[in-house]
């Protein structure tokens, strides 16, 4: 039997065969193969586990090898395999053979000195590595038995302590994969409550958009930016809902597929922040992190090459709330994410490669006290220091964004009688046009030249409204390629084959910069 074990490491991580052998000497503990002080200690939790736990522990002098040897290992995730090994090897030594299967096996877990299992983090990490190398069975804490049968048809025993883990590697009828999973309230991951709409799953209405009074704008490119995974930039003056909707938005965003949800687990999984319980994430992420993150919490780092901000968002939204509060340098690191769907990491000679297809949310206020364009407030600020406000975005970072919302405070005031439209209705044209896009196999917002070649069909009079926003705005080509993408989510929303004139109206308009924004021209 062989035992192995799971060292994190950035998005992949490593694959560690577990070996132990017992030799004549003076009775002591060995671990060779570049363990950290995390690993080192081991010896002393797995030694007074195995006692506490009622077993003998060897007399010899006893050689534990974490192979490959030049891979370092890190993290207390390797107690309970060198446990296992040491039983195994013992028995081996002392009846000639072991009565254990055969079949190679994943084991992770902390031991507390009782011989209880402490629950660790990356262990969907570690499953999904195993399956891809050929390993079937796996033994996992009790506490993470629900993520680690994420993983289709890995048999998984959930072990509450050593003698448990010990007694499952002679009895195979223990394990169970996410077939036979009873344990979790959700049925195949889908959250209780998920409301089903033209085939596409939401999540539970937790809010209600007909709470935003007067700011049809805005909502619709909400919707157009559930749609089609678009950037969205809102801007305004305080008090005006922009904030209030943007929180709200993972109530327009489908749940994510089977495949979108292996990638995001493993990503969380691997930063140690699935909740207990959890065999999967099907809710789109949203993270919103504060204007003093650093660019290692935005990017990720750090000695294990953790996660940051926009890989926890990946397949979901990063909202930015007050963007220009953020340090420059912070904001400007987003760009090749955006442009690429991942971010590369490299520290102390080693590199990763984390997925962080994330949709950007940022709000703002028009200016440092928030009253430019204001028909009620006096606006206290120069054209300078303005422009100045709006330059910490950059002009490469604000092209990058697709939709551009102008709010404004008084139509919220002026429409308090007036018909608004409800998150129900808002879904029903985001479920069609994903359904669409899931189909082609990619969101609008991904799509490529040639895809768009493709996928996106200009009817004469899209293209002359095309053309001539392109000469009056100045758009870029990447600008360009915005409003074809905008324009192929409008029309996807109303289930048309070819882009038409309205739609791509209204893409051109969400697209071109008004009010504050038009300072950067």
């Amino acid at each position: 039997m062989r035992i192995f074990c799971f060292s994190p490491f950035g998005y992949e991580g490593n694959l560690v065969t577990v070996e132990v052998d017992l030799r004549r000497g003076i009775p002591a503990v060995d671990i060779v193969g570049l363990a950290d002080n995390a690993v080192k200690e081991s010896r002393e939790r797995m030694k007074s586990a195995i006692v506490n736990s009622g077993f003998s522990f060897p007399p010899e002098r006893v050689l534990i090898s974490l192979s490959p040897a030049d891979v370092k290992k890190e993290g207390a995730g390797f107690d309970l395999a060198i446990a296992l090994a040491v039983l195994s090897a013992k028995e081996q030594s002392e009846n000639g053979a072991d009565n254990f299967h055969t079949e190679p096996i994943l084991v992770m877990g902390e031991l507390e000195l009782n011989g209880s299992i402490r629950p660790v983090k990356a262990i969907h990490a570690a499953a999904a590595t195993a399956y891809a190398g050929g390993i079937r069975y796996s033994i996992v804490p009790a506490a993470n038995a629900d993520e680690a049968r994420e993983i289709q048809t890995m048999k998984i025993f959930g072990a509450e302590n050593l003698t448990e883990a010990l007694h499952a590697l002679n009895h195979l009828e223990y394990f169970s994969d996410s077939k036979s999973l009873s344990s979790c309230n959700e049925k195949n991951g889908v959250p209780a409550g998920s409301v089903e709409i033209n085939g596409i799953l939401f999540p539970p209405e937790e809010f209600d958009f007909s709470q935003v009074r007067g700011q049809k704008k805005l909502l619709r490119g909400l919707q157009i930016a559930a749609a089609g995974g678009h950037n969205l930039l809102a801007f305004g003056p305080p008090g005006c809902g922009k904030t209030l909707s943007l929180q709200h938005f993972p109530s327009l965003v489908p749940l994510l597929t089977k495949e979108e949800s292996q990638s995001t687990t493993r990503i969380y999984s691997i930063a140690g922040i699935l909740q207990a319980g959890t065999n999967g994430i099907r809710k789109a992420p949203f993270r919103q992190p504060h204007q003093t993150s650093s660019i290692e919490g935005m990017c990720g780092g750090g000695v294990h090459c953790s996660p940051g901000e926009i890989s926890l968002a990946h397949n979901g939204a990063l909202f930015l709330d007050e963007a220009a509060e953020f340090k420059t340098s912070v904001l400007q690191i987003l760009r090749v994410p955006l442009e690429t769907g991942t971010i590369m990491l490299s520290r102390a000679g080693r590199t990763t490669i984390f997925p962080s297809n994330f949709q950007l949310l940022v709000s703002m206020n028009p200016c440092p006290c928030g009253n430019y364009g204001s028909k009620e407030k006096m606006c206290l600020c120069s054209s300078r220091s303005v422009e100045l406000y709006w330059r910490k975005l950059s002009a490469p970072l604000l092209d990058r964004i697709d939709l551009s919302i102008q709010v404004e405070k008084s139509a919220a005031i002026k429409s308090e009688f007036e018909e608004q439209t409800s998150t129900s209705e808002l879904r029903k044209e985001i479920a069609a046009a994903v359904k669409i896009q899931r189909k082609r196999g990619k969101k609008n917002s991904r799509l490529n030249p040639a895809e768009l070649k493709e996928f996106c069909q200009l009817e004469p009079g899209a293209k002359k409204i095309l053309n001539e926003a392109t000469g009056t705005e100045e758009f870029s080509a990447r600008a360009v390629s915005s409003c074809i993408k905008i324009a192929r989510t409008i029309a996807d929303m109303k289930e048309e084959n070819q882009i038409g004139k309205e739609s791509m109206e209204e893409a051109v308009q969400l697209k071109k910069a008004t009010g504050a924004l038009g300072l950067l021209r």
